[in-house]
């Protein structure tokens, strides 16, 4: 076992959008911050969301007029500090006869339009639908309105970024194993999945960010009862061949009450989710029921003329979300809020409770904040104005053009997939290419060796599965041998 004698400010354990943003705020701050993930960043929840930064138009009908709020400042926020990753979104909201009432459909637009200022973000509207569209002819009336679209797994790893050029050590497939009071803090015990051996470190002050293991991991470390119960509720999503031509998503009303999107994902698929359903199995192993894709594909084929058939389906993912338990509300009103719960006993341990990928970067701002006490020489946060990697340019249409006058080679679609995925860290990953062979090996559907080194040696990949399902999405469109092709050179090269 290694051990080190000098004593770290922060360590932050988990590695989803919450754990990877404080980590960002916090070095941002001065702090010296460590973060440790099990497995993959964004390996599990932070990756299975409907990948959206919106308001939470739902969350009005539950009176969370605080949460909208906030969510809506925190939409317009991260809009402008990552607009490679983010970007804006008009919803259709069709009416049929189970729909809610269309006064209160408006009454909710109209609180959703105002509660925060806008900059990016257009106004709601009516408009009328006509025979020749993709919906059910039964609908006539549609409202439009407007939220953001974003790659979460990737908002997760230029986090971790953003926390590493400040000065942060990140740490994947690394485990928290034990946490043990000392006089200097908390002396922490790592083990390394992947070189399989054990390193212990010393804290002043620890943050468990760890999602739906939050209150297991407390309890299991420090022998502590935790201070609230989680209520976890499975949301899961099919992927199928896009079902309309438009640019719009749909947001569709369900006979109980629930709402399920359908969202252009990835230029020629359709997302479909989210469901809702307790659950209380392993979760490291969350799949989707048979009773959820039922739900999915009912709720799409009555509000669409082009049906859906389970054989469309091309993939599912499900994940987890920690809820904090009310008693006494179902799963769909219990509150999508946060708490921060800071124990000083005997050394400051702040745990976080619940959470949503819009709030995931006041959460970190307010989390770091409860520590300054501890911390007095801390600055004040930044991030509410400095751009995530990639993220610092204005126009997209400019970046474009840029970057297509200096890599015209490359073509359109490339250019494109990697501006909205790296936006300015592509000319820090293409560097002196001046051809398409000084990419190396193409592994499939313009995935190339450059591409794949960077997200091994600068962003935490690890295996095929990271770079596909997580950094890049082309687990999409890449064949089976494809695959294993790049997961052959993974191992041989980044052993």
């Amino acid at each position: 076992m290694n051990q080190t004698n000098s004593v770290h400010d922060l360590l932050v354990i988990g590695g989803g959008v919450n754990g990877a943003g404080i980590a960002a705020d916090a070095a941002t701050r001065g702090l010296d911050v460590v973060l440790c993930e099990k497995g993959d960043l964004a390996g599990a929840t932070s990756s299975n969301s409907s990948k959206l930064i919106h308001g939470g138009l739902r969350y009005l009908e539950h009176y969370e007029f605080g949460l909208v709020r906030k969510s809506l400042q925190e939409r317009e926020i991260l809009a402008a500090v990552a607009p490679h990753i983010i970007r804006p979104l008009a919803f259709h909201i069709p009416q049929l006869a189970h729909s809610r009432n269309s006064w209160l459909i408006k009454a909710g637009l109209f609180l959703y339009d105002n509660l925060a200022k806008r900059n990016r973000f257009k106004s709601s509207t009516m408009i009328s639908y006509t025979a020749d569209g993709v919906l059910n002819d039964a609908i006539k009336r549609v409202f439009e309105y407007w939220d953001a679209q974003v790659d979460d797994a990737r908002l997760v790893v230029l986090n971790a970024l953003q926390a590493q050029r400040h000065g942060a050590t990140i740490n994947t497939c690394t485990e928290c194993v034990s946490l043990e009071s000392i006089e200097e803090g908390w002396r922490a015990t790592f083990q390394d999945h992947r070189l399989n051996q054990s390193t212990t470190q010393v804290f002043k002050a620890v943050v468990n960010a760890s999602g739906p293991w939050v209150t297991s991991l407390l309890e299991d470390l420090t022998q502590q009862p935790a201070p609230h119960q989680l209520r976890m509720v499975k949301g899961s999503h099919i992927v199928v061949p896009k079902i309309h031509g438009g640019d719009q998503a749909f947001l569709l009303q369900h006979h109980d009450g629930r709402i399920v999107f359908v969202i252009p994902y990835l230029s020629d698929f359709s997302l479909i989710g989210t469901t809702e359903e307790e659950f209380e199995a392993d979760l490291d192993q969350v799949e989707i029921s048979n009773s959820e894709i039922d739900y999915l594909v009912s709720i799409v084929n009555l509000y669409f003329k082009k049906g859906v058939n389970r054989s469309d389906i091309v993939h599912t993912y499900s994940g987890v979300r920690p809820l904090i338990d009310e008693v006494g509300k179902g799963s769909s009103s219990v509150s999508r809020d946060y708490r921060l719960e800071l124990s000083a006993n005997p050394h400051p341990l702040l745990s976080i409770y619940g959470g949503k990928v819009t709030t995931y970067r006041v959460l970190a701002e307010q989390a770091v904040s409860s520590l300054g006490r501890y911390f007095p020489r801390m600055r004040s946060s930044t991030t509410k104005k400095l751009p995530l990697p990639g993220g610092d340019f204005d126009i997209p249409e400019n970046l474009f053009h840029e970057f297509a006058l200096k890599y015209a080679w490359l073509g359109p679609d490339l250019i494109s997939r990697w501006l909205s995925s790296y936006g300015t860290l592509s000319f820090e990953i293409l560097g002196k290419a001046r051809a398409i062979s000084d990419l190396g090996v193409k592994f499939g559907a313009n995935l190339y060796q450059r591409e794949v080194d960077y997200l091994c040696t600068e962003e935490w990949a690890r295996t095929a599965e990271d770079i596909l399902w997580r950094r890049t999405k082309l687990g999409y469109l890449l064949s089976e041998s494809e695959k294993q092709s790049l997961s052959n050179y993974i191992k041989q090269s980044y052993p």
